[in-house]
Formats: C-alpha cells, sequence, structure tokens
C-alpha cells in the first residue's frame, strides 16, 4: 500500500468519467467522493506520519509514471467532458453536476500534478506541466508559482499568502488577479534583464496559447467553450483555496530593510492526513516542499516543527467556506 496508495487519486477520473456517460446524480460522483467521503474518513482516521524516503528510490520509476499518466487521463476526460455537455438531452442538473466534475480534475490533475513536475529540472517533466496547466487556463502559475511564491511566500509581496483574518472568498478576489499580475512582472523583469524583447516574455506566450485554445473550441462549439471556462475557473479556484489553507495567517519576519528571514517548516501548514495526501500526491506536505522544491512527492517527509493542521486538505477546503468557524478553529493555532 505504500507504494499503490497514490492509486487513489484516479478514482477522481474514473468518478467523472462515469458522470459524464451515465449524467444525473452520477455526474456528482465526483464532488461527492473528494469533499464528502474523503472529509468524513480523514475526520475518523489519525494522521500517519511515516515517511517513504529510504525506500522510494527503489520505485522511482513509478511514481514518475503515475504523475505522466496524468496527461492523456485529463485528454480524456476533457473529451469526454465536451462529448457530454453537447448531448443534445444533458439537463441543467446535469450539466452543473459534470462541470463541477471537470472542475475538479482542473484542479487536481490540472495545476497540482503540473505544480509537482513544474519543479523538475528535466525538460520533459516542465513539458507535461506546461500541457497540464494549459488544460485548466493556468499557465501563468508556472511562472508566478516558481518564480514568485517561492521567494516571497509569507511576505505581503507574495498574493498567494493569505492574511490573518482574510476570508476565502476575499482572498479568492485578490489571488486570482494578482498571481496573474505577478507573472507579468516577474516575466517583465526577466526580458529587461536578458535584454529581450516583451513579445518573448513566458506570460504572454502562455496567454496567446490559452486563447487560442479557447478561440479553437469557440469555432467548434461556444457551449462547449462555456463549459471548459467555467471548469477552469473552478479548478482554479481549487487551487487558490489550497493555497489559503498552506499559509494561513502565517508570516516571515524582516531580518533587515532589503532581506526577510528564511522560508522555515513553521511558514507552511502540514498535514499528515493519508487519503488527502494520496489524492494529491503529498501536496498536504507542503512544509517541507517549500524546504527542498525539488524533492519527489513520494518523498517529502513529515516535519515535527511544522505547524500542523487539524483535518486533511479537502475537509480544510470545506471549512474554509465558512469563515467564522475557520477563524475559531485557525486562528488559536497561529499562537501555539
Amino acid at each position: 500500500m505504500r507504494y499503490l496508495k497514490y492509486l487513489l487519486a484516479f478514482i477522481l477520473p474514473a468518478l467523472a468519467f462515469f458522470g459524464f456517460e451515465w449524467g444525473g446524480v452520477y455526474s456528482y460522483l465526483t464532488l461527492l467522493f473528494a469533499f464528502g467521503l474523503i472529509p468524513f474518513f480523514e475526520w475518523k482516521w489519525k494522521p500517519v506520519n511515516s515517511n517513504l524516503q529510504a525506500e522510494s528510490v527503489k520505485k522511482k520509476f513509478w511514481f514518475k509514471m503515475l504523475l505522466y499518466l496524468t496527461l492523456p487521463v485529463q485528454l480524456i476526460l476533457i473529451y469526454c467532458f465536451f462529448s457530454a455537455q453537447l448531448d443534445a438531452k444533458v439537463t441543467m442538473f446535469t450539466w452543473i453536476g459534470n462541470v463541477s466534475a471537470m472542475g475538479i480534475m482542473c484542479g487536481v490533475f490540472g495545476i497540482n500534478v503540473a505544480h509537482e513536475l513544474g519543479h523538475s529540472p528535466k525538460f520533459s517533466d516542465r513539458l507535461v506541466a506546461r500541457i497540464l496547466l494549459s488544460t485548466s487556463l493556468y499557465m501563468h502559475f508556472y511562472v508566478e508559482h516558481n518564480k514568485g511564491h517561492h521567494k516571497w511566500i509569507g511576505t505581503l509581496q507574495d498574493p498567494a499568502t493569505a492574511r490573518k483574518n482574510e476570508s476565502v472568498y476575499a482572498f479568492w478576489f485578490r489571488v486570482i488577479p494578482g498571481s496573474y499580475l505577478s507573472a507579468w512582472k516577474i516575466s517583465r523583469s526577466e526580458c529587461k534583464r536578458k535584454n529581450r524583447s516583451l513579445f518573448f516574455s513566458e506570460t504572454l506566450i502562455y496567454s496567446i496559447l490559452q486563447l487560442g485554445i479557447c478561440l479553437v473550441i469557440y469555432v467548434w462549439n461556444p457551449l462547449a467553450l462555456l463549459s471548459f471556462v467555467i471548469a477552469a475557473l473552478l479548478g482554479m479556484i481549487l487551487l487558490e483555496t489550497v493555497n489559503y489553507i498552506e499559509h494561513y495567517g502565517l508570516t516571515r519576519n524582516k531580518v533587515n530593510e532589503n532581506r526577510y528571514e528564511q522560508v522555515a517548516p513553521q511558514h507552511s501548514w502540514n498535514s499528515d492526513h493519508i487519503l488527502g495526501r494520496a489524492v494529491l500526491f503529498e501536496l498536504s506536505r507542503h512544509s517541507d516542499h517549500h524546504a527542498n522544491p525539488e524533492r519527489p512527492f513520494q518523498d517529502l517527509r513529515s516535519l515535527e516543527s511544522s505547524k500542523q493542521l487539524p483535518f486533511g486538505y479537502p475537509a480544510m477546503m470545506v471549512l474554509a467556506l465558512f469563515p467564522a468557524r475557520w477563524f475559531k478553529v485557525m486562528n488559536p493555532l497561529l499562537t501555539d
């Protein structure tokens, strides 16, 4: 199970596929599994803080294959999603369920797996990361996360760090445009430093590519584009909700006028709840990720000095939707 547990992540696309095929209440299976069953079992089960690191080298190919497998699965799902949405008999009830399922896949496979591969030094990994991000119309994340968030985590310069007493709803409206503008700023600075035209800006290229994707879909079918854009937006919101719970209220102190203290485990919230860890490819072991961004997901460690969440990521995402309750649970933990 130590090696097979990550196959649990593929339950989500399987449920989405059946939802697209069968429609009706079945189109909500992905939503119910992600934010119903997983939070329930994580509430019942204790966190597991054991580490796989010493043995994972033997299975390195297996773990990388799982990540690469998400790309064809995601592309097949998008095809099935379009086919389901264009069915003349589809009802509004089924349409909403299908869009929610595809939105979850945009967040979990389209952005989360891209996040993992985007930190790799290998060109092939980074290429797959970009393609996955294009399925969620969030390619600028590749620029902003790697060159912005990891540098400015826990500071006011980081749009992806949630402030204390900031609701998740206020955070969405700040972080989604803020991250895009941050990516533009980073790309402009790179072009200036390398003495290149702004036309070679990474963020500009990604924006044009995504507009091209949307144009092709629109020419094919306007309804398909509407469904795809809404699903992608849901994926963005899921990703940014994860960002919200990963760094809520945690700040770095200034060492001097121009420098902050080094990033440490206590600047990220960690969760060892096993189901969330498996389905999200260890994203919830976020403290070690910020300490070692290029460390493969299966090697991420549970660190004693990190801030520990009371529940797994899926349950915390649901809790975040109720700000008063969120503040009551989380604010006391900030001072522990």
